[in-house]
């Protein structure tokens, strides 16, 4: 049974930096993790991904140099550093598994499983 459980969501000012975290149990050691994001009346966007050894990781062109993505495999935690925070930053954002590598950000329609979400907010 596989299950997302994403937290570390939280409101921070421009410039500021959070941390999520993404519980992924059950998912296969080969998955594609990533996150997405999505922010009301706007489609669901790839953020990040990383390969099963976390050594192979993409990034959107928005969030490069502000953001890293982590995975922790022998825990099955899925992480995401968010740091330069923007308030174009604010979304909901989720976590995902994708059956297979990854060596960009997939689409949409490439994801199996979804987290539930956490919202970020970034404020001027």
């Amino acid at each position: 049974h596989v299950q997302l459980v994403e937290s570390g969501g939280g409101s921070v000012q421009a410039g500021g930096s959070l941390r999520l975290s993404c519980d992924a149990s059950g998912v296969p050691y080969s998955y594609c993790m990533g996150w997405f994001r999505q922010v009301p009346g706007k489609e669901r966007e790839g953020v990040a991904v990383s390969d099963r050894s976390g050594k192979g990781t993409s990034y959107a062109d928005s969030v490069k140099g502000r953001f890293t993505i982590s995975r922790d495999s022998a825990k099955n935690i899925l992480y995401l550093q968010m740091n330069a925070l923007k308030p174009e930053d604010t979304a909901m954002y989720y976590c995902a598994a994708i059956p297979y590598s990854c060596s960009r950000v997939p689409p949409l329609g490439a994801v199996q499983y979804w987290g539930q979400g956490t919202q970020v907010t970034v404020s001027t």
